[in-house]
């Protein structure tokens, strides 16, 4: 087993530097390929198995390596850099390397909820399953990494099913709300626009319906999308539009929440001065769960534009800490539980090649064996010879030569002149054929 998460995430990057480097989707059927190949060409004769999860809070590369004497990491970093045209020094400021054990915990953290900036929260183990559907689109997810995902997936659920970590998380989407509530004392008076129809912006949606808004509209590439979105999540006075429509209707809404794929602002500084001034200087809240951005860093600068960013979140999500604390500790035992487990599970795994080997083995020494019983069995027969005494003694013939064959290679080994292949055999000797006297 050789297993690596290289990355960064909210904790150890800045925003800036994390859209930096966020993929879009679209660019892994062609990014991942690059980034396998690119690895390859250290190691020729094996293939790493490669997936990569890119989100609003986090850069990661999940990876298999068959040989695990050959470190993936700088290479790992230097590719990013000359991808998203990066200084290396910079973003190596920033990544952490994790391996093995470290890698499964981490892995298995993330798809829980535990290592995201909000506690529980359920979007990540969308985003990871999709993670693996991409790797697996492109051509780059093996059999090894596809278990360590899978793995992942049966200890989110595990954890969600057995610890209180999910009952008391409160996502960004809800920040959003608290956010708006913060500028505007009655929320059902307000015109609200959703930028965006993707997973996210489906819980987005939740918590805004749940808070009875005067109205809502998604906007989106996608009419149709946008329509889904809004039958999912019906309410009085929706609608559905273009985002090609958003600069001549932006200024009739209150609050504003955008989260799309885009690898550039949708929202510009110039579109929000023409909304405001339509607005007649009226406050609009505008969160922006988008990584790159979806708005233009400028137009926080505008004094009516209220403008929060996926970093700004956490200074506002409310922690219920103790019962919290308690369930990321419960969550904390059964993924350390789990990586042993699965550990252990690789482990035996890796073995299996041996082990049929050595059976294969066997089974050929005791057919041919077999074969030379029966055919004095057959001659015995045929000359009217057999009778109990001589099958008894062909019997005892077949043990001993079983027995002899078998036991030839642990004989000799345990005598091997080689120290790394006698201390073997010697292994053997102790834990098998512990009445063999040495």
């Amino acid at each position: 087993m050789s297993l690596f998460v290289i990355g960064l995430n909210h904790t150890t990057a800045p925003l800036a530097l994390r859209e930096r480097i966020a993929f879009a989707p679209t660019e892994l059927s062609h990014a991942l390929p690059q980034l396998q190949t690119n690895l390859s060409a250290h190691q020729p004769e094996t293939s790493p198995q490669i997936a990569v999860l890119s989100t609003c809070n986090r850069m990661e590369v999940y990876g298999f390596n068959p040989n695990p004497s050959l470190a993936h990491a700088p290479a790992v970093m230097q590719w990013l850099a000359d991808y998203h045209r990066v200084p290396a020094e910079e973003l190596a400021q920033h990544m952490y390397v994790l391996q093995e054990h470290e890698a499964l915990a981490h892995a298995f953290a993330v798809a829980s909820g535990m290592n995201s900036m909000v506690l529980g929260e359920p979007q990540i183990l969308g985003q990871m399953k999709q993670a693996a559907r991409l790797a697996a689109e492109a051509g780059t997810m093996g059999s090894q990494l596809q278990q360590w995902f899978e793995k992942s997936f049966a200890v989110a659920k595990d954890v969600r099913t057995n610890t209180a970590i999910g009952e008391h998380s409160v996502s960004m989407a809800a920040a959003a709300v608290k956010l708006a509530k913060r500028v505007f004392e009655e929320f059902n008076q307000l015109h609200v626009l959703l930028v965006g129809a993707g997973e996210m912006m489906d819980v987005v949606a939740a918590h805004i319906v749940g808070a009875q808004p005067r109205s809502l509209t998604v906007a989106n590439r996608s009419l149709e999308r946008a329509q889904e979105l809004l039958q999912t999540h019906p309410t009085p006075n929706s609608q559905a539009i273009r985002l090609t429509e958003l600069h001549e209707q932006l200024h009739q809404f209150d609050v504003v929440v955008t989260c799309t794929a885009s690898t550039l602002p949708i929202i510009g500084l110039g579109m929000v001065e023409s909304a405001i001034k339509a607005r007649r200087n009226r406050p609009v809240v505008m969160v922006d769960l988008g990584v790159p951005r979806d708005i233009e860093p400028a137009v926080k600068q505008l004094s009516d534009a209220y403008v929060y960013t996926v970093d700004d979140l956490s200074s506002i999500v409310a922690h219920n800490s103790a019962q919290r604390t308690a369930a990321l500790a419960d969550a904390q035992i059964i993924v350390a539980r789990e990586v042993r487990a699965f550990a252990d599970e690789q482990k035996r795994r890796a073995h299996i090649p041996q082990v049929l080997n050595l059976r294969a083995r066997a089974e050929r020494v005791r057919q041919a064996e077999l074969e030379r019983i029966f055919g004095s069995l057959n001659g015995l027969a045929e000359r009217g010879e057999l009778s109990v005494q001589n099958t008894q003694e062909l019997i005892a013939q077949l043990s001993q030569r079983l027995t002899n064959k078998l036991l030839h290679e642990p004989t000799v080994g345990v005598k091997n002149t080689d120290e790394q292949l006698r201390n073997a055999w010697q292994l053997v000797s102790k834990n098998w054929l512990n009445d063999y006297e040495l």
